[in-house]
């Protein structure tokens, strides 16, 4: 019998320019899914300081991995059980990045850059490799939000034999393309997963920013049918989870 792995997907409220909620909303989180069994819990894109593409929120909010600042953010990370993957706006001297990055009890255990970049995100460098990772005999890698709308972001990870691909995302959008968008999500995600033949989890923000943008989510675990196997429902927080062999 194989290796089951229990994921867990956030869908949170979104916090802008201030990690210490961040922090908290991760804490709080990684406490219900240490009772629940959850050995690798996923969060939305850059979500530590909060997707916001502007030249001063990057440049005020964004962190070196090996800074003592990130390092204190680590610390925080220690006392729990699940991996965590969550979204940071990284630097790295005068670069920035889109990176999610995989925590295991404080420690860094590797990053993904983003590859694939809307417009609006010039102040970002794309990302240029695949790591994947694993945890108890299932390989798993990343893909960041909009990297799925192509499939040669999945393909190098399903090369290296992976099984599950986490995607962070926020889809904080103008109220119209919200509502446009709101199913097609999971149309391209789930087209994702059965081409890969991977598990796909995603992991997104809800809620008004004002009162021109929302999020919607949806948060789901995608199984590689293309069948959606668990979900936040739309315009709530919460935690999603399956059981992925």
């Amino acid at each position: 019998m194989g290796e089951t792995l229990r994921i867990g997907a956030c869908q949170t409220a979104e916090i802008l320019g201030d990690i210490e909620p961040a922090l908290a909303c991760i804490e709080d989180f990684a406490t219900e899914a240490d009772v629940r069994g959850v050995d690798l819990l996923l969060f939305p894109e850059c979500f530590l300081q909060g997707y916001l593409v502007e030249e001063q929120h990057v440049h005020e909010h964004a962190v070196d991995l090996g800074s003592p600042r990130f390092g204190s953010v680590l610390r925080r990370m220690e006392r729990f059980k699940p991996t965590l993957v969550f979204g940071v706006i990284e630097q790295d001297g005068q670069t920035y990045f889109n990176t999610a990055v995989v925590v295991t009890r404080g420690r860094l255990m590797g990053v993904y850059r983003k590859t694939h970049l809307v417009p609006g995100e010039s102040l970002f460098h794309k990302g240029d490799a695949y790591p994947t990772f694993e945890m108890q005999g299932i390989r798993f890698g990343i893909n960041i939000c909009y990297d799925t709308q192509f499939a040669e972001a999945a393909a190098p990870i399903a090369a290296q034999g992976a099984q599950l691909l986490l995607v962070p995302a926020q889809n904080m959008m103008r109220r119209d393309a919200a509502h446009h968008w709101k199913h097609l999500h999971n149309t391209i995600r789930t087209e994702r997963a059965r081409e890969a033949g991977m598990w796909l989890v995603s992991a997104d923000v809800t809620g008004e920013r004002d009162e021109c943008r929302i999020g919607l989510g949806p948060t789901s675990i995608i199984n590689p049918r293309g069948e959606v196997v668990a979900e936040v429902p739309l315009m709530t927080t919460g935690m999603a989870v399956a059981d992925i062999s």
